[in-house]
This record gives structure tokens, sequence and C-alpha cells, in this order.
């Protein structure tokens, strides 16, 4: 018998999470039946979405919901092998039975030199994020100037590479002196830090001029109503994300965006990345190629431990992450 450990969610967040507001347990598994296989993770990731959808969909006691690589360590399903590695959507747990039914089993081009941690990142769903957000949301066309908040995270350090990729001038802001160094040097155009410049709207304004075609949004709050003012005639936002938000108790009261959407004609899009489950092969295929040509770097932010998951958790909510941020366990 395999006993797993878990994180429960203990107590709803109010506000900031805290580390009491986990519980770690343990679950005896029950033997395997005909058709499942046992896996055991070995990355998990932390990533800002668990926070609203934790409040929206789950209940104290829960387990945490989340995404990891897991290895096969017994099967009884003939679709998976022992020694296989997949990416499952099974929360936070070290061990879990599976049917195979939603378990994606990493691509067979995967190189040997590649970290499997980067199915959770870069070639995972904040990759994908990045991916379809700027091509479908956005629609950027080559010459055009692209501006992304939260830059040296998961989604906006992919979303950044992307743009250069596809011949776009490509403008990020980060929330330190370190993060911005990074972007910088994994090719980004004009970078700055939005904690230290003395104004926003002049850090914007200086970085370029002429305004933005397209701003890929992952905090929302002051800086989006602030940024909108900048766009230029036509241009497009993605909404992917609304970070600065997440842990407010008291909602914020934000400016109107009526009278620069009107003037401008700009599209303004919110999207979630399953929108595009039909096409996950295609990102993933385009993104791994990148990576393996070097024209996508990617940073990793490791914590070790299946026992600091929330630490790691409450981390990445705070911006402590540069790049994206995975549990070893």
């Amino acid at each position: 018998m395999v006993t797993a450990k878990v994180w429960v969610l203990k107590k709803h967040f109010e506000g900031f999470p805290k580390t009491s507001d986990f519980e770690l347990k343990k679950i005896d598994l029950p033997n395997l039946k005909d058709r499942e296989l046992l896996l055991e993770s070995v990355f998990l990731s932390v990533d800002p979405y668990m926070r609203p959808y934790s409040q929206r969909d789950m209940k104290e006691g829960d387990i945490m919901i989340g995404t990891q690589v897991a290895r096969v360590v017994e099967s009884k399903n003939p679709a998976f092998t022992v020694g296989a590695f997949v990416v499952a959507r099974s929360g936070w747990r070290t061990h879990f039975i599976s049917d195979g039914k939603n378990l994606q089993l990493l691509s067979s081009s995967w190189p040997e030199s590649l970290p499997k941690s980067l199915a959770l990142g870069t070639v995972g769903m904040p990759g994908l994020t990045a991916y379809f957000g700027l091509l479908e949301v956005c629609k950027m066309k080559p010459g055009e100037t692209v501006l992304v908040n939260a830059a040296a995270g998961a989604v906006g350090s992919v979303v950044g590479q992307l743009a250069k990729i596809g011949g776009c001038k490509v403008v990020g802001c980060a929330g330190s002196d370190d993060k911005v160094a990074y972007l910088k040097k994994i090719g980004f155009d004009e970078a700055f830090n939005y904690k230290t410049v003395t104004s926003l709207d002049e850090a914007l304004h200086k970085a370029s001029p002429d305004g933005y075609d397209c701003f890929f949004d992952n905090v929302g709050g002051e800086f989006a109503s602030i940024a909108i003012n900048h766009m230029k005639k036509y241009g497009r936002i993605a909404v992917c994300g609304a970070i600065s938000q997440y842990n407010d108790s008291v909602p914020q009261k934000g400016s109107y965006v009526q009278v620069p959407m009107i003037f401008k004609e700009l599209r303004m899009e919110g999207f979630i990345v399953t929108r595009w489950n039909n096409r996950w092969d295609e990102g993933l295929k385009a993104l791994l190629k990148w990576v393996v040509e070097g024209k996508v770097k990617c940073h990793e932010h490791v914590t070790e431990g299946f026992e600091n998951m929330p630490m790691a958790f409450i981390g990445m909510l705070k911006g402590e992450n540069l790049g994206k941020a995975i549990v070893k366990v």
C-alpha cells in the first residue's frame, strides 16, 4: 500500500494567503484496478490562477488544485508504461491513481537534456497562454510594439520572447532591478522597474513615445488603468491576469476605460488558455522547437521539498520568483 501526502485548503484565503490556511495530510491509496496506474509527482507547479480559482471552485478541506509532472511507477493500463512521464492536473499530491483519461504524455521528441519541469512552464500551460494570447487575442504583427507587465514571470517572459520572434518591439516591466536585467538579457528592447520609477505614466511614454499596439496584461489594477492611455489607435489588449487584485479583501476602485476605448477604438479581450485545448499540440510543438533552438530561453525558480508547497505558492504571489515557480519533490 502506498501512502500519499497531500496539501488541503484548511481555510479559504482572506487577503493574502498564510501557511496556516493549508494542512498537510496523509492518504492511503488502494490497490490498482484494471486500466489504472499509480503515479509519483516529480515536479509541481505553483501559479497565480490558484488564488482566484480556489475561491471560486474549492471547498475547505479539498486538496489544493494544481498541475504536476509525474512518473508512472505502476501500471495496469497498456497505454502507459512504467517509467513514462506525464503532465497531470491532480493537485498538490505526492502520489495518485489515475485511469489515464486526463493525462498528457510528455512528447516523444522531448530531449533528454531538457528539464522535464519545463512542461509546467515554458513548454506547458504558461507558455501556451503566451502563445495563444499573442497570436489569437493580440493578433500581433511584425513591426508593432508590444507591452507586457509581470514580464519576468512564467507567462510574461515567454510573451516578450515570442513577440521578438514575431518581429515586434517589446517593452516589459517587472518588480526588481534583477528582473529588469534578466528581461534585457533575454531580448526585451526596453524594460523598467515599476516599483522604482517616479511616474509609471512617464516610464511608459519614455519606453515607447509612439505608444503600444498590443498590451498583454497580467496585472490589472492601476497599471492597466494608466497603460490603456498609451495605446495606439486600434490597439489590442489581452487580459490574461489580474494579480494586483487577487489578494484584495476590499475590491479596488479602478478608473473608467470607456473614453480611451472609444476614442482610440481599442479592443480588450479577456481569455483563458483552455479555449484552445484542441490546438495545444500545435502550441507545444512550436514552443519546444524554439526552446531547443535557443530562441526562447527559460528560467525556473525551484523550491525543494513537497512540504514547502505553501511557502512556494505564497512566495510566487509576492513576486519572489524569476521565471516559472516550481516545487521539486
